[in-house]
């Protein structure tokens, strides 16, 4: 049975998560979500049982995520539970508690099947790629590792080791110096070691973290510019500096930076540590990061369902339907719109702008659901901020900027670099709006179009030209908005070879 709203609850050994999705043709839409920094493992006691204080605080967090899933039916909701409870002793006697108190049966996974379950969740949170990728994700108790291409999982692993474990080991006291982290990255390097050479033998193309301590410590580097270049994520240069800060700083709460979270402060040691000893043994240079890890993958697991295909063109097709898109003028649209970015590329455009090209066609007029005035401006509002699951947060920006430059003055784009290929994908679908301005089947003549050193060129029939005056006019208004940021338009009559515009 499918459900429409589905429910997964990660018990994990840093944090509680709670996350509530809703099912629409075979995506996961999130509609909610709770988060407990419970820290389980820290009362994980030298004899393996969890103290007084540790069940008490996660106790109160399941009644809580209860209190949102009551009414749910249970096939609908699936909790888990990772290391902290896979080590405890004493685990058959806390969870009858924390069942009651959830109101639903709580799992204890097994290491690797929270490693297929993370990278489940990872892979459909990223666009679909052919190549392979590693996916690291460095827990509270444990961390995983998973090589995967698409949505299957080719490698998994799960090392004892996680942010809060290290962190109480090696940082008891909140103290650091370099000899307590040496000893820390020793530790994790001598975990990975077990590890690396099948890894490095199986081979991946693009390494992403995920969860908390991979978003904290990039969230640290972007924030505070300590990535060269401005690079996003992870960078191997990035890491060192944040190693080197920490020590100067002595500590994690002296840490000068932006984007230091209070709740991730007593963790942050251990999570850098064992990052920066991954980065090591296994070569990494740069690590992206994805939104989606166990809980994602838990929903996805629950449904049953593998999408073998890119998700973003399930998501794109969704929100056709969702916004109620003219589906003739789409394919009008788009279909000149790929002729003429094929004709600037010589046959040969990327890919990449293909794929984008075709989103922004299909979506660029979802704005018209909420009002026809400044649709495009809606539109991209839209696309900026609403779930769009497989995309990431730079496409779906560069995707607004498409719908938001598709008509009106091009000064809105003004801080995008003149090199940047948007450009051309801008001028494609304002061109292809502009010729199906009359939102029919009648069939455009011969036409032509090239890139100049200043901008484009479009050769039509003259007679075609005079036959249609108001398309013409539009063209002659295009010709001066490119002007208007310093670019050129030129619109020549095959009859004359005269420019009708500058």
């Amino acid at each position: 049975m499918i459900y429409e709203t589905v429910a997964a609850v990660d018990l994990g050994s840093n944090s509680f998560r709670l996350q509530v999705g809703r099912v629409v043709d075979d995506q996961i839409y999130p509609l909610d979500s709770l988060k407990e920094p419970v820290r389980l493992a820290s009362g994980l006691t030298q004899d393996k049982r969890l103290d007084a204080a540790a069940r008490a605080r996660a106790l109160e967090a399941l009644k809580r995520f209860g209190e949102r899933l009551r009414g749910m039916e249970s096939g609908a909701v699936r909790a888990v539970a990772t290391n902290t409870l896979r080590v405890a002793k004493d685990a058959s006697e806390f969870l009858p508690q924390a069942e009651a108190a959830l109101g639903f049966p709580i799992e204890v996974i097994a290491g690797r099947e929270e490693a297929r379950l993370i990278y489940l969740g990872a892979s459909h949170s990223l666009p679909t790629a052919a190549h392979k990728r590693l996916v690291v994700d460095i827990g509270g108790g444990s961390t995983e590792f998973v090589i995967g291409k698409r949505h299957e999982p080719q490698l998994m692993e799960s090392l004892y080791m996680g942010c809060v474990s290290f962190t109480l080991k090696y940082f008891p006291d909140r103290r650091i110096d370099k000899k307590r982290f040496r000893e820390a990255q020793a530790a994790a390097a001598k975990e990975i070691e077990l590890i690396a050479s099948d890894y490095q033998r199986l081979g991946w193309k693009e390494a992403v973290g995920s969860s908390g301590s991979a978003r904290a410590i990039a969230d640290l580097l972007e924030l505070n510019g300590l990535n060269p270049g401005g690079d996003s994520g992870i960078t191997r240069e990035g890491l060192d500096r944040l190693c080197s800060m920490l020590l100067r700083a002595g500590s994690a709460e002296n840490l000068n930076l932006k984007g230091v979270k209070t709740d991730r402060l007593p963790v942050l040691p251990g999570g850098i540590a064992i990052m920066s000893a991954i980065f090591e043994q296994f070569d990494i240079d740069r690590m992206t990061y994805a939104d989606g890890a166990l809980r994602l993958g838990v929903l996805y697991d629950l449904l049953g369902r593998f999408h073998h295909h890119d998700m973003r063109d399930a998501t794109v097709r969704q929100f056709r339907r969702r916004y109620q898109v003219e589906g003739d003028q789409v394919e009008r649209v788009e279909a000149t719109a790929l002729s003429a970015l094929t004709q600037l590329c010589a046959g040969a455009p990327f890919e990449e702008d293909v794929q984008f090209l075709s989103w922004a066609c299909r979506l660029h007029e979802i704005g018209i659901s909420i009002a026809h005035n400044a649709y495009h401006k809606h539109g991209a509002y839209i696309l900026t901020y609403a779930d769009m699951p497989g995309f990431s947060k730079k496409d779906q920006a560069r995707l607004a900027m498409l719908v938001l430059g598709h008509r009106g003055k091009l000064e809105k784009l003004g801080a995008l670099p003149a090199v940047d290929t948007l450009w051309k994908l801008v001028f494609c679908l304002r061109l292809a709006v502009a010729l199906h301005r009359t939102r029919d089947d009648r069939a455009l003549p011969a036409w032509q179009v090239r890139g100049t050193e200043k901008g484009f060129a479009l050769e039509l029939p003259a007679e075609w030209l005079r036959s249609n005056p108001w398309t013409a006019a539009a063209l002659g208004e295009e010709a001066v908005v490119w002007r208007q940021v310093g670019r050129e338009f030129l619109v020549r009559q095959k009859s004359i070879r005269s420019a009708v515009s500058a």
